[in-house]
Order: structure tokens, then sequence, then C-alpha cells
């Protein structure tokens, strides 16, 4: 059988890397510029490795040069997110990418992105919620600027912030003022660790920013101390398996620790990251879960109430969520 109607929690998606390759190439013809290299012959974006990923996204992402750009882009993902199921979303938003993490800007960006969603919720029935997210290979000066944008702008829609970007640059500590910023202003907190570095990445992390939420975290399971913490503190892990396949985190699914760290007792989500890059949905995730580690339905609605749990938006919203996977 297949899940692609299975109601789904999405707790970790890039709204750039989510954007389908035929809307950039679009986008890059009307606004005549040249982008055929990040392509394959079959249409589809091509990169060798994870840094080459980073300079294609970063390349595709320069064809979106306004707010309407961005409320057109916010469409087109959450109506590809609701066909396979999703119900509600969150969504990294980057303020360097809108308005170069300019305050007055960035505000416009967001209007436009909230805009697309309340249109795609009566449209399509999704529910996004939004997190600011600073790019660690930008500097941690950077990082300020995006927290104040952030700062600026946190209220029940805009429920959180963390850090993505390449986990080799600096250390999470690095980042701390940023993330003490978007924690006084009631942010909730998530950070991309342990995609890249090890368990020691993940342990600095926790103890350095205060997360609540970690973006991949797989590599945990090579500390099993830090797994049983992990356990132990509740700290939620938005894994992404296609993605970490698609880069070679692990040669397969197979070889993934998904399931060790669900047996351990860490709370784990799954969401698919950017999924047009590493050619996976939610349905694809779901199914194929389910054939390589055998998951049911049952497994499947304990994942999503994880995840709703976790999510970071306000109660009203997550009791409404909660009432739509237990009517589907």
């Amino acid at each position: 059988m297949s899940y692609r109607d299975f109601p789904k929690v999405e707790l970790h998606l890039h709204i750039e890397g989510a954007a389908p390759p035929a809307f950039i190439r679009g986008l890059a013809q009307e606004k005549h510029v040249d982008i055929s290299g990040i392509f394959d012959e079959r249409g589809n974006y091509r990169f060798r490795d994870f840094l080459h990923f980073l300079k294609v996204y970063e390349a595709a992402t320069q064809v979106l040069q306004s707010p309407e750009d961005f409320r057109r882009l916010t469409l087109a993902v959450l109506e590809e997110s609701a066909a396979h199921g999703v119900v509600y979303s969150e969504t990294f938003l980057s303020p360097d990418f809108c308005g170069g993490s300019d305050v007055a800007a960035w505000r416009e960006y967001l209007h436009a992105i909230r805009e697309a969603a309340s249109q795609a919720e009566r449209d399509f029935g999704i529910t996004l919620r939004g997190i600011v997210t600073c790019i660690r290979h930008f500097g941690p000066e950077q990082a300020k600027k995006t927290a104040r944008c952030a700062a600026e702008t946190a209220d029940d829609w805009l429920c959180g912030f963390g850090m993505g970007g390449d986990e080799n640059a600096g250390a999470p500590g690095d980042f701390a003022y940023a993330f003490d910023m978007a924690r006084e202003a009631g942010l909730r907190l998530t950070s991309h660790a342990g995609e890249w570095r090890g368990p020691d990445e993940v342990r600095a992390t926790v103890r350095d920013l205060g997360v609540e939420r970690i973006g991949h975290g797989v590599r945990a399971i090579e500390d099993l101390a830090l797994v049983e913490d992990l356990a132990e503190r509740g700290v939620v892990l938005e894994v992404c398996p296609g993605s970490n396949v698609a880069l070679g985190v692990y040669p397969a699914l197979s070889a993934h620790p998904i399931e060790k760290l669900r047996e351990r007792g860490v709370k784990v989500t799954v969401s698919t990251d950017d999924p047009p890059f590493f050619h996976t949905t939610m349905t694809q995730e779901f199914d194929n879960l389910a054939r390589v580690f055998k998951w049911t339905e049952e497994d499947f609605a304990a994942l999503n109430r994880i995840a709703i749990e976790a999510a970071f938006c306000d109660e009203d919203t997550r009791s409404a969520i909660l009432k739509k996977l237990e009517t589907t």
C-alpha cells in the first residue's frame, strides 16, 4: 500500500529547497537569469556532494528576488506538500534570502509568505508556520542580523528560530548570542547538527544553544550515552532519511539509524528537508520506512503525535491539527 493519503506532519522543510525545479526554471526565464548549469538533462537539480549542493541551492535562490516571488514559491510548495497528505508543516525561512536580513525588507517578504500560507490553508487544507533560520557559513555576525529580524516579527505564526548551512563552519557556541536574542523574543529553538559532524556536535548544540529540537541529529547514534541523554531530555530529532541517503551520510535506508534511535526512546520525526533536490516526497518517506523497517499505520500515527506535540505552533493550532489527525 501507499501512504500518500495518510495525514502527515512535517517539521523540517526549507522553503527554497522545496522549490520545484520547473518553478525555478520558469522564474529564471522570466527574469532572464541563466542558471541552466544547476540542472541535469532531465531538468532535475544537479550536484556532486553536500558543499556543491549548497552552491546549487544558493544559485537557485538568486532568481527569488521579491516578496511576490516568495508568495508564488510558498503556494507552489504547499500545494505539492498537501498533495502528499501533509496537514501541518513548519518551514525554514531565511531573511538572508529575503531582503538581506534588513528588518524592513524582511517584513515585506514575510507578509507575502503569510498571505500565500493563508490561501493554501483555504485551498489545500494545509497549515504552515515559520521558523527563521540563520545560515551557519555566513558567520555569527550575520546570524545576529537574522536573529534581529526574527525577534522583530515573532508571533504565533513566526514561532521558531534555527540554524542551517555548513555544519563544519565554526562551533555552535559561536552563535549563542543570536539564539539568546531569539529566545528572549519568545521563539522556540532548533538547529541543524549531527548530520556531518559526529555526536559531540549534537551535544554542544544542545548545551550551548539550548535547543529543544535538532535538525537531523542522526549521528548521535555513535554515542549511546548521548542517545540516552537525548531520550531523557526529550530532545526531538527532525530526521530526514531520504536526504541522508541522497547525500551519502548513509549508503542506504537499511543502514539508517532512525529505527535504532526510536527503539532507544529518542523522539524522532520524519521530514523531506529539500525534497526535489533529494528526489523524495513525504509519501516516499513513509512508504520507504514501511518497506524497510516494516512500520505500520500505528507507527506512523505515533510519529505524527510526536511531531505535532513537538511543533512550535500555539496550542489552538496544535489542538486543531490533532483533531484532524484523529478524524482522518
